[in-house]
Formats: C-alpha cells, structure tokens, sequence
C-alpha cells in the first residue's frame, strides 16, 4: 500500500499523532494499554489502516476497539489539522497479529527443539544394523616370508 514517499511519510506522521492522541488525549477508560505498531495510507492519500495491539485478554481487545471506534472522529480531526493535507483520510482501526503469530511461532519452535532432543537421545542409544562400515577395503597384501 505505501509504495509512494509522500504515503510513506504521511503514515510516519499519522502513526505519531495517534499514539499521542492515545496516550494524552482520548480518556475513555475502555482503552487498554494499546501500542500503535504500524500505519498504511493508500497510494492516493484518502484512506489510513492504522495496526495496533493491546496487552490484556480478549475482553481488553474487544473494549478497546470499541473505545477506538468512538475516538475514530476526535483522532481523524487531529489528523487533519496536524498533517495539513487537503482532504483527511479515513482512518480504520485493526488489530494487528503481530502477538497471536508470534506466540504460533514460539509454540511450533519449542515443539521442534522438543522432537529434536527426542531424537538425539534415541541416537545415543542406536546401534548399526549390520557392521559398523559397510563398504569393501581393498584386501592388503600378504606379506612374503623368505
């Protein structure tokens, strides 16, 4: 989405404004502890996805994003007046899956690291099935007696 510098910088701007608006300026007390982790603008200025996570339980999630929808406006407005563009873009709340894919990740790791200790014990105990090298040597000359 932010392919174009002047998208690109606007989401850097969005993004500081938000979460400052977050953290001095919207006092609902539905908000959790929210961390703004990124922000897309559309190639054409008119529309912002702003990422973000909370910290906290599925109840946390829903009452913040409920709290984000009613800020949508108060945020949008100081967007606009901080920004200078000549139309605001729409700003649209998601949460992001930063945390939830990240805790996949860890679980899957930690089943493999398990599995691989697993099969390194039952290598220590493994013997060959047949000789210990199975390949042909090359007979070696019987030494002559004079």
């Amino acid at each position: 989405m932010t392919d174009h510098p002047r998208a690109r910088k606007l989401a850097e701007r969005i993004h500081e404004i938000v979460a400052r608006m977050l953290d001095t300026r919207v006092k609902d007390p539905r908000l959790g502890f929210v961390t703004v982790t990124e922000v897309r603008v559309t190639g054409d200025l008119q529309h912002a996805t702003v990422f973000y996570t909370v910290l906290g339980d599925e109840q946390a999630r829903e009452d913040s994003a409920t709290a984000l929808a009613s800020a949508t406006g108060l945020i949008r407005s100081e967007v606009g007046k901080q920004t200078g563009v000549r139309l605001t873009p729409t700003l649209e709340f998601t949460l992001d899956a930063v945390p939830e894919t990240a805790a996949h990740l860890e679980a899957a790791l930690s089943e493999a690291a398990a599995r691989d200790a697993e099969l390194a014990k039952a290598r220590e105990s493994a013997t060959f099935a047949g000789e210990a090298d199975p390949y042909r040597k090359p007979a070696e000359p019987a030494a002559d007696e004079d």
